[in-house]
Parts: structure tokens; C-alpha cells; sequence
């Protein structure tokens, strides 16, 4: 039985409500992030959203890897092969304009509907999964406020398919030929795009905060405000999918691979965290408590416990582990310490109110949900069973390794599900055994796939 259950279908006079806040609305898009953080789903029409109170999508699309596969590992041992309609069931908290559509809301959606006995196609969505840790965290008497900060590189492809920095325009004659870190003139290249993209969040309530040039060639850093975990999940993954839609009008690339340079610093999504008690107590800030409870140490050695085994999360393509292995700051073990870059886990100078922990290991191609679910239930077993921290193991150095790990936890199976993660483990095995097919898998696969979708 997955610990996974379906997010609460709205009623009538609810839905009509939030959609009467739009009354000249003619289509919604429902959309769902499958595990690769790809937006899948329908654009119907008001009265169609309203019938149904959704949309239906084939319960294929649930186990599809990022190239359309469908894996047997996946289609037939964990969905049906039947093909069976599944139903997206919106959360009305996300409903919001569909930016430069006019007429068109979009809406997040998580699936629903019997898959086999037992197993309901809420158990596959990774938005459900975090759903299900921060519903834990409650009963604990606990709330989270996460931050992420998010990096991403603007590139363009050469004569020859290469990659290279991107021009704001494609009559533009200026492009940038070595990295200007936190340049402003360089950045100033692309402020059409950026107010665009700071719109277009506005529209959707995405919380970003600021952007500056990042150290690798063309790359660039957006910051978000602290928030609740599940709207900054929603804000991230609907982030990505916004600026890969502005670069393209614009004629570039934006993208969240992992190391698309191998001699240039890869791409990170790291996670800021701290606990709240919700108990109505004077001082809630659960990270710096006046009697001195090491709650942060124990919710670090959480995460430690299963670095290796959250590894297949933060690192979920081959090419994530080029970020790991020519590494550029980015941490390798999974060490934990105040204010240095290195480590796995930072916890950066602040004052009490503030007092959290980064988790550095993610890259910008991992799945925003998939991260705080885990990142969640596992700093809660730490918490609850009061461990330590250690000095952190060696991280694996290969996707291999680390869904192997992955596949063996009890841990994750536990606050997951065993469907989510044999899924998840099927899907990237089949990606992974497609690339090494090919002639030149980084070029072959990496750099034509990752590029444009991770």
C-alpha cells in the first residue's frame, strides 16, 4: 500500500467559484510533472474542465521516460499495459492566467483512478509524494519554509549542433566567447528576456527574487523568496518550463542540464530549509531554540543516512554526474558544516530566525518535488530518532550506483512508496541504457535530449 494518497477532488460550487474569477476564460490547461519534471496534459475547453472537474490522460504517460520510451520495467510489472484513462484532478490554489494567452488559465493537476488493486495513479505522482512528507511534518507539529536558488545556462547550437553562449537576439552580432561571472553588462544583454520571465512569474505567482550572472560561461542564477514547500515546488517546475518557452520565442536556449561544459561549473537547484513548530509556542524557529536541542544536527543526519540512495533524485541523468565528478563546488561526500561551498549540506551565517540548512547536492535537472519529499521525510527520521551527524560518506559517482542505492532503501520505499520508486528506478534504467546505445552518448544523447528537456 503506497503512504501516497489522491489530492481531494474540488466540488461544483468550488470550482465554479475559481473559475467565475476568470469570466472570460475559454480553455485551461491542465498540466501534471511526470519524473523528469516534463509538463504533460490537455488544454480543454471551460465547459469540458468544468464537466469533468479536469481531464483524463492516458496512465501511460505516468511511466514515459524523457525520450518517449516506455519502459517494461514500468508498463505492464507497475502500470497496466492497458493504456487506461487516468484522471487529472486540478489544485485550484495554482489556477492562474496562462501567461501572454489571453483567454486560457492553466492549472497544476495531480493524477487519480485505480491502476490495479490496491494501487491508485496518485502513488506515481511525485507532486503527491511531497503532498504525503509534509502531511507527516503536521502530525509531527512541524511546518517547513524552503528557498531555492536556481541555476540555468542560455546557450544557442552552432553550424554543427555545438553549443554555444547565447545572443539576446539571433540578428544580434554580441556574444559572450568567456565567462563573465556576475557581469551586469552581460546580463543587461538579455533584460528583454528577463522582464518577460519576471511578468510571466508575477502572472503565476512564482516568487522569484533576483537573477544575477553565474560563474560558468552564459549561466545565470535566479533566486526565490522563502515559501511553502509544495507552492515552491509548483513555482520551480512551472520556472523551468516558462524559461525554456521565452528562450525559444526569443531564438535561444534555456537550459537546466547539469554540465552541458564539461571545463565550465555544472548547473545547481539548492534547497534552503528550516522547521517551524506549530505547537503556538513564544520562539517557533525549530533550528535555534534558546534551550539548545540540536533539532538542526539531527534533521542533517537524516539527510546524510540516505545521501547515497536521494543521489538518484538530485542526479537523476548520466550527464548529472559529470557535475559531480569534475567537480566545481559541488560537494562529492555528503559532509555537512557552517558557511562553505563544498558541502553537501551548508548551513550559511544567519541570524536566529533565519538558522538553515542548504542542501547543495541537487542539480538543476532534478525534479523540485522529488527533492522535498525526501529532503522532508528524511530530515524527520533524523529528527525523530535524535541521530548525529557524521562526517559524510563518498556520493555515488554514477547514476548506476546511486539507483541501486535507491532500489535497496527501505527508508524511501517507506515515505514513497514502493510504486513511485520501482517506477522511477525503470524509467531512468531505460534512459540510461538508451544513451549508452548510442556512438557518443554525451553527444549523442545528453547534448541533444538534456539540453532542451532536463
Amino acid at each position: 500500500m503506497s503512504p501516497i494518497l489522491p489530492l481531494p477532488l474540488p466540488d461544483a460550487d468550488t470550482l465554479r467559484d475559481a473559475l467565475d474569477v476568470y469570466p472570460d476564460t475559454r480553455r485551461v490547461e491542465c498540466a501534471t510533472g511526470d519524473f523528469s519534471s516534463v509538463a504533460r496534459g490537455k488544454h480543454v475547453g471551460r465547459a469540458d474542465f468544468e464537466g469533468q472537474t479536469g481531464c483524463k490522460l492516458p496512465s501511460v504517460v505516468l511511466g514515459l521516460t524523457l525520450t518517449g520510451g516506455e519502459p517494461v520495467d514500468v508498463i505492464g510489472p507497475v502500470l497496466p499495459a492497458s493504456y487506461a484513462d487516468v484522471h487529472l484532478v486540478p489544485d485550484l490554489s495554482t489556477l492562474a492566467p496562462r501567461p501572454g494567452r489571453p483567454g486560457e488559465l492553466c492549472v497544476v493537476c495531480e493524477p487519480t483512478g485505480a491502476l490495479r488493486p490496491a494501487l491508485d495513479a496518485s502513488a506515481l505522482s511525485p507532486r503527491a509524494a511531497l503532498r504525503a512528507a509534509l502531511a507527516r511534518l503536521r502530525a509531527a507539529g512541524l511546518r517547513a519554509t524552503v528557498a531555492p536558488e536556481l541555476e540555468f545556462f542560455l546557450l544557442e547550437r552552432g553550424p554543427a549542433g555545438e553549443l554555444l553562449a547565447a545572443r539576446a537576439h539571433p540578428d544580434a552580432p554580441a556574444r559572450e566567447r568567456a565567462c563573465e561571472a556576475y557581469s551586469l553588462e552581460r546580463a543587461g544583454h538579455f533584460d528583454g528576456f528577463f522582464d518577460a520571465l519576471y511578468d510571466a512569474c508575477a502572472t503565476l505567482r512564482i516568487p522569484v527574487s533576483g537573477h544575477a550572472h553565474e560563474s560558468a560561461l552564459s549561466q545565470y542564477e535566479v533566486n526565490f523568496l522563502p515559501g511553502e514547500p509544495l507552492a515552491q515546488a509548483d513555482a520551480v517546475w512551472r520556472f523551468k518550463r516558462l524559461a525554456r518557452e521565452l528562450a525559444a520565442r526569443r531564438g535561444f536556449l534555456a537550459s537546466f542540464a547539469a554540465k552541458p561544459f564539461l571545463d565550465q561549473p555544472g548547473t545547481g537547484m539548492h534547497w534552503h530549509l528550516s522547521l517551524q513548530h506549530t505547537d503556538g509556542r513564544a520562539w517557533p524557529h525549530a533550528f535555534s531554540p534558546p534551550g539548545g536541542e540540536p533539532v538542526l544536527q539531527h534533521v542533517i543526519a537524516g539527510l546524510q543516512a540516505e545521501a547515497a540512495a536521494a543521489m538518484a533524485f538530485c542526479a537523476p541523468f548520466d550527464m548529472s554526474y559529470d557535475r559531480i565528478r569534475l567537480s566545481d563546488a559541488a560537494p562529492s561526500h555528503a559532509s555537512w558544516g557552517e558557511d562553505s561551498r563544498s558541502l553537501a549540506f551548508r548551513i550559511p551565517a544567519s541570524s536566529p530566525a533565519g538558522r538553515r540548512v542548504e542542501n547543495r547536492l541537487p542539480g538543476g535537472d532534478a525534479n523540485p518535488y522529488l527533492i522535498l519529499a525526501s529532503m522532508i521525510g528524511l530530515g524527520l527520521d533524523g529528527l525523530q530518532a535524535g541521530r548525529l551527524p557524521g562526517d559524510g560518506q563518498p556520493l555515488p559517482i554514477s547514476l548506476t550506483v546511486a539507483l541501486d542505492a535507491l532500489q535497496a532503501s527501505t527508508t524511501l520505499r517507506a515515505h514513497l512508496g514502493s510504486p513511485l520508486i520501482d517506477a522511477y528506478v525503470g524509467i531512468k534504467r531505460h534512459e540510461s541504457a538508451e544513451r549508452h546505445a548510442q556512438p557518443d552518448p554525451r553527444r549523442d544523447w545528453d547534448l541533444w535530449h538534456l539540453v532542451e528537456l532536463a
